[in-house]
């Protein structure tokens, strides 16, 4: 009998997670399929896994390519060439398939001809067992999109892995995975898009990603490898190849909309990044992302929020030590250390004004407010400058306030950090004196051991917060830390009835940078503190955890 749908799981060197993907395959509510499991030459024990596997299921097919091909459009197009069904799949070996998700997609197909119909996917994060939807909001309406100049935002859905394919569409059309590049999803999903009369979009969940975004390098996803200057080269490269398709295909419209995709997606990830990479990465990263930039769309920067289009603009104009600076700042509410004024009273990020009308444009921070907003929710920027171990589980912190906007008094300030582990607020005062006009300093000692744990015990992360007071309105803003600074490690609650255990203080290591404390049980605690963390993580995601992606495509 003739399968229904090709399933293509590419795998290699990945014997230890093969087996589940596939099962997830086999076990399929539309159970009238063919798995192929495209072998990229794999050397550890993947070969034997695989072929135990077809030999336990007729639906399993085993296809070894004679050399390693280095990516993952050599095995997905050669499973293409053999697969037998009128609609196809692909899996990772290190993901699954939820169970009706053929079934689901197989439905929508036969509702409406569509060349392809994508569903949502689960991200799973492999750390924590959280699970998220990717990209929710372009998936949460059932429709059929006629053509993608309709919609051009979902070019942000870029995975080729979320859809079901019409086998005829792929051949009649040509379409294959581009082979010898990296990020080749992104390309190849271009081209489906453009090449598409019609696609259907669901909002069941038809895939689940697993993700490990701070594991082992030496296993890292090619997502998770931003790190390298050659994964920029790599993700700039076949943005250029994208624009040559849109340009040759007849689709240049869609240019504004797949830039503002690149700006807001692709170098937002990196740009995230910029706090953690030293002078010589980031000489190097500018070196390959400016050229790429310069010839994008204009409208497609003015999309931006302000924070992003500054951290843009200062890499683009060299300022890299101040677009660190900036970084820190994405996604929350940080004010720059300085901002500067011009004749008519507008600012500008930095201590100096902007030279060309596109630099004054993209670094104007006037309706930002810094000199206006109402004070609680007025802009500061607070840096720890030194963080020291002293007695028992003490720590001795030099704490730097940045005031752009002059919203603080001349003279001296009260402020307060506060950190609250289970809900329990500990809150230490201390004295902010000016350095100069828009600048203060202060030290304050924060002893870890009288923060208040429940009697059963804590496991988590808290960011501690500095306050600042007006009057009766008070401030909160997020405590920077030195991203370089050691952890410190004491032990805590050996007195007063607490239960004991283990406090780290450390640089968030992501994202801004935070300070950031972590409670650890040590003892009886801990045997009942984990597994009940460990039930309800379970309870919470409907499975164990899994592992992160073996080296498909970037997202």
């Amino acid at each position: 009998m003739t399968p229904d749908v090709t399933i293509t799981v590419i795998v290699f060197n990945d014997a230890a997670r093969l087996p589940r993907a596939v099962r997830s395959a086999l076990r399929q509510t539309h159970g009238n399929i063919e798995v192929i499991i495209s072998d990229d030459h794999s050397t550890d024990d993947t070969p034997r896994v695989a072929r135990a596997l077809a030999a336990r299921d007729p639906r399993v097919r085993y296809l070894r390519l004679e050399e390693n091909s280095g990516g993952c459009s050599a095995p997905r197009n050669r499973a293409i060439d053999l697969a037998r069904a009128p609609y196809l799949m692909f899996l990772d070996s290190d993901d699954e398939l939820p169970e009706r998700a053929v079934e689901f997609l197989l439905a929508a197909h036969a509702e409406r001809e569509a060349d392809f119909v994508m569903g949502a996917v689960e991200r799973v994060r492999v750390d924590t067992g959280r699970t998220s939807t990717w990209m929710p909001h372009l998936v949460a309406q059932r429709r059929t999109v006629e053509g993608i100049e309709t919609e051009p935002g979902l070019l942000f859905e870029h995975l080729s892995t979320s859809k079901m394919y019409r086998k005829s569409f792929l051949d009649h059309s040509g379409l294959r995975f581009p082979e010898g590049i990296h990020y080749e999803d992104q390309l190849f999903t271009a081209q489906a898009y453009c090449l598409a009369k019609a696609f259907t979009v669901i909002p069941e969940t038809v895939y689940r990603w697993y993700i490990q975004p701070y594991g082992a390098a030496s296993t890292a996803s090619i997502s998770n490898q931003r790190h390298k200057l050659a994964n920029v080269r790599d993700r700039v490269h076949v943005q250029g190849l994208i624009d040559d398709f849109l340009r040759a295909s007849g689709h240049a419209n869609l240019r504004e909309a797949k830039d503002y995709k690149f700006l807001k997606h692709d170098f937002r990830m990196y740009a995230g990044d910029l706090p953690y990479r030293d002078d010589a990465w980031l000489r190097g990263f500018a070196d390959l992302v400016n050229p790429y930039l310069a010839g994008l769309s204009p409208t497609a920067y003015e999309r931006l929020p302000r924070a992003e289009r500054v951290v843009l603009r200062l890499v683009r104009d060299g300022r890299l030590a101040e677009a660190r600076v900036a970084a820190r700042g994405l996604g929350h509410p940080v004010a720059p250390r300085a901002a500067v004024a011009d004749p008519g009273g507008r600012l500008y990020w930095g201590a100096r004004l902007p030279e060309t009308p596109e630099a004054r444009r993209e670094l104007d921070l006037t309706d930002l407010g810094l000199d206006t907003r109402p004070f609680p929710g007025a802009l500061f920027r607070h840096e720890l400058t030194r963080v020291e171990p002293g007695p028992g589980a003490t720590l001795r912190l030099s704490v730097r306030t940045y005031d752009p906007g002059l919203r603080l008094p001349v003279g001296p300030q009260v402020a307060a950090l506060v950190v609250a582990p289970a809900g329990r607020r500990l809150r230490v005062r201390f004295r902010l004196d000016p350095v100069r006009p828009g600048v203060f300093a202060g030290e304050t000692v924060l002893d870890l051991a009288r923060a208040a744990l429940p009697p059963q015990g804590f496991e988590g992360v808290r960011h501690p917060v500095v306050q600042l007071t007006e009057g009766r309105l008070r401030n909160s803003g997020l405590l920077l830390a030195p991203l370089g600074f050691p952890a410190v490690t004491a032990r805590v609650g050996y007195r007063h009835g607490t239960a004991p255990h283990r406090v780290t203080a450390e640089p968030e290591g992501r994202g801004a940078g935070r300070l950031q404390l972590r409670w650890t049980p040590v003892g009886v605690t801990a045997r009942l503190v984990r597994p009940l963390a460990l039930r309800l993580t379970r309870s919470a995601s409907g499975r164990g955890a899994g592992t992160p992606r073996s080296g498909t495509p970037g997202t």
